[in-house]
This record gives structure tokens, C-alpha cells and sequence, in this order.
């Protein structure tokens, strides 16, 4: 054995088990958040006190794991919960050989059963059973695929995409950008399907260990803090590192609040850049760094997450968030502020007083991009 051939099987070695460690988390997450679905459903069925809370259920489970810091479990998660469990019922025998009958059970009664939605499926679907193998699923799919596929009612079109999917070894970006894109329906009036699954698997980049385990719920399961999900270049963290500074030394009111601030739209999540509260203008301001040419997309997320701060975050006596938009293309520079519906003559007039000027701030960006590369 030469030094060459050492390494080589370092890397092997490496790669091969930071794959099964990825899955293995992956795994065992799904099993987590299946089985809290089953509790919530069985709890439906028998609960002794099921009445006392009704369709405050949800929230009152919700509001006590908070309190014992239980990760991925506001409402809206729990609900998710409960339909995987009812959409995904064949993971039953898979789940209870990982796990032991006994762990699962828990203080649940003994005559609990596992529910079963088969009956709102065809007969003739359920006599042909076709479903990619239960041991497949948990196996190769992410709980962040499943969310993907659970938006999915029609069982038939939901299989074409998990096998696909698994085929494919797609992330969950590109099964999103499949479904949007009607591959199931384009296959199915396609006269060679098999051609058109070839071009799309061709252009797929296959995932990747650590693409597996870095998504919000894999890191909020393990304890670990969530902003280190967003993966920024070194160029980008020493230019946020140095425009965070430079926004505070500006003594103008600016107090630090947070970096790459997660938010949750609908069902996805979205990552704030920087975060500020204007101690003056008595608003947030909200920063968004582009390192790329401007697209008008750029303004329509920024605008979106000034909308979720006015909806969601803004306080009674707080004014309106600002937003600004710092683009960055080789040495050129781009900044645009953004109000949610604010009046734009105020905005001018009023808020302009406090901020940094665009020119100020693009002339800054300028100064700072040569010594960054």
C-alpha cells in the first residue's frame, strides 16, 4: 500500500459514512414526525378529555412543547404532522421494525390501532397496491421530500414522483422545480415517456451527503443553530460581516438584531440577511445582500419579507419596515430602498433623514468589493 492509496481509502471510508450518518438522521426524523401525527390522530379517536379542547387541540399541544423546547413543533407543523401519518399509513411495518412496538405505544392504550386512509382510496387502486416500498421511502426520502410530496392529494401522481424522485436521488430543490414544471403531467401526454424521464434525470445534479442532512428540520431535531443552514460564501460573510459593522458605527440608531433572521412563509422558509431596529425611526429595517446583477425578483422577496414584518413582527407603536436591497456585480453597485406600503413622499422626506444615503452605501460597497476578492 503507497500513501496514495491510503488516502484514498480515508476518503472512501469518509464519504461512505457521512452518507449513512445523514441518512440515518433523516430517518429517524421522518420516523419521529410520523409517529407524532399517529398521537395526534389516536388522541383524536380516544382522548379522554378530547372534548374539553376541540379544534384548540393543535395549539395547546403546540404551546406546551415550546415549553419543553421541543424542536419543529408550532401548529402548523403538528397539523403537517397529522397528515403524513394519514397520508402515509404503509410506513406502519417499516417504522415498528426499526422501532420497538413498546417505545411506540408509549402510554397510549392498548387497544390502539394505526388508521388506515385506504378506505377513501379506489378499490382498484388498492387491489394493484402500487406504492414504491414503504423501507425505499424511509430510506431514500428526506421528511423535507415528504413535505414536498404531502401537497399532493392524487395517490397515483404522488408515487410517480417519489419513484422519480428516488431514481433520480433528487434534492428537494429539484423536486420542487419538477413538480411546478407538470413533469408528471408532460410524461403522461408524452408518446416515449421513457426519452423524456432520460433528458430530466440527465440534468439532474444528484444529491449530495451534506445537501441531505442541511435543512431547517434536520438542524432544529439535532439541536443545532438553524442560521448555519444558509451556506454564504466567504465573500458574501465578509461583506455582511463589514456592512454590519459599518451600519452600527454609523451612529445613527442602528441596533443589531439578527443575522440571516429565518421567517416562514406559507410553507417555506426565507432568510433575512441582516436585521435592524431602528431605535429613532422606531421601525425594523431589513437588509437583503445580492451578489449578483439586479433582477426585479430581487425587490419582490425583499418586498415580501417587509410584508411578513408589518403582518407578523411590527409592534402597535412601531412605523412601517424598511427595507434595503444591496446588489453587487464585480465592481458596480446597486441599492434600492423598499417600504411596505408606505407612502413614498413620507418615506423621502422622513426616513431618508436617518438612513445612509444610496450613494453613501454604494460607494462604500465599491471600496470594500477589491479588498474582499
Amino acid at each position: 500500500m503507497n500513501l496514495q492509496i491510503l488516502t484514498n481509502n480515508v476518503i472512501s471510508i469518509h464519504k461512505s459514512l457521512q452518507s449513512s450518518a445523514a441518512k440515518a438522521v433523516n430517518r429517524m426524523l421522518t420516523i419521529r414526525n410520523w409517529l407524532i401525527g399517529y398521537y395526534i390522530v389516536e388522541y383524536e379517536q380516544n382522548g379522554e378529555d378530547r372534548a374539553k379542547y376541540g379544534d384548540q387541540l393543535l395549539y395547546r399541544l403546540s404551546t406546551d412543547l415550546k415549553n419543553k423546547n421541543i424542536s419543529n413543533s408550532n401548529e402548523r407543523e403538528l397539523r403537517r404532522y397529522r397528515i403524513f401519518y394519514l397520508s402515509y399509513p404503509q410506513l406502519y411495518e417499516t417504522i415498528t421494525g426499526l422501532i420497538s412496538d413498546e417505545e411506540i405505544r408509549g402510554t397510549l392504550s392498548p387497544d390502539s390501532k394505526f388508521l388506515s386512509i385506504w378506505q377513501t382510496v379506489s378499490p382498484e387502486y388498492q387491489e394493484k397496491q402500487i406504492q414504491v416500498p414503504p423501507a425505499k421511502l424511509i430510506d431514500r426520502l428526506s421528511f423535507s421530500h415528504f413535505v414536498e410530496l404531502l401537497v399532493i392529494s392524487d395517490p397515483l401522481k404522488r408515487t410517480f414522483y417519489e419513484l422519480e424522485c428516488i431514481k433520480g436521488n433528487w434534492s428537494v430543490r429539484e423536486i420542487k422545480r419538477q413538480i411546478h414544471s407538470l413533469y408528471y403531467e408532460r410524461s403522461g401526454m408524452s408518446k416515449k415517456p421513457e426519452t423524456l424521464a432520460q433528458l430530466v434525470q440527465n440534468k439532474v445534479e444528484p444529491i449530495q451527503p451534506k445537501d441531505i442532512i442541511k435543512n431547517v428540520y434536520a438542524f432544529e431535531f439535532l439541536g443545532l443553530p438553524v442560521k448555519d443552514v444558509v451556506e454564504e460564501t466567504d465573500f458574501e460573510k465578509a461583506l455582511l460581516d463589514h456592512l454590519q459593522e459599518f451600519l452600527i458605527e454609523l451612529g445613527h440608531g442602528f441596533c443589531f438584531e439578527a443575522r440571516q433572521k429565518r421567517i416562514l412563509i406559507g410553507d417555506e422558509y426565507y432568510f433575512i440577511d441582516l436585521v435592524f431596529y431602528h431605535r429613532i425611526l422606531k421601525c425594523h429595517v431589513l437588509v437583503d445582500l445580492k451578489v449578483e446583477e439586479f433582477k426585479h425578483s430581487n425587490v419582490g422577496q425583499l418586498n415580501t419579507y417587509l410584508n411578513y414584518y408589518k403582518e407578523e413582527m411590527k409592534q402597535s407603536d412601531d412605523n412601517l419596515p424598511i427595507g434595503i436591497l444591496l446588489v453587487t456585480d464585480k465592481n458596480n453597485a446597486l441599492v434600492q430602498y423598499a417600504t411596505a406600503g408606505m407612502n413614498e413622499n413620507l418615506f423621502v422626506q422622513k426616513y431618508l433623514l436617518e438612513l445612509p444615503s444610496k450613494q453613501q452605501l454604494e460607494n462604500y460597497i465599491v471600496k470594500e468589493l477589491p479588498n474582499l476578492k
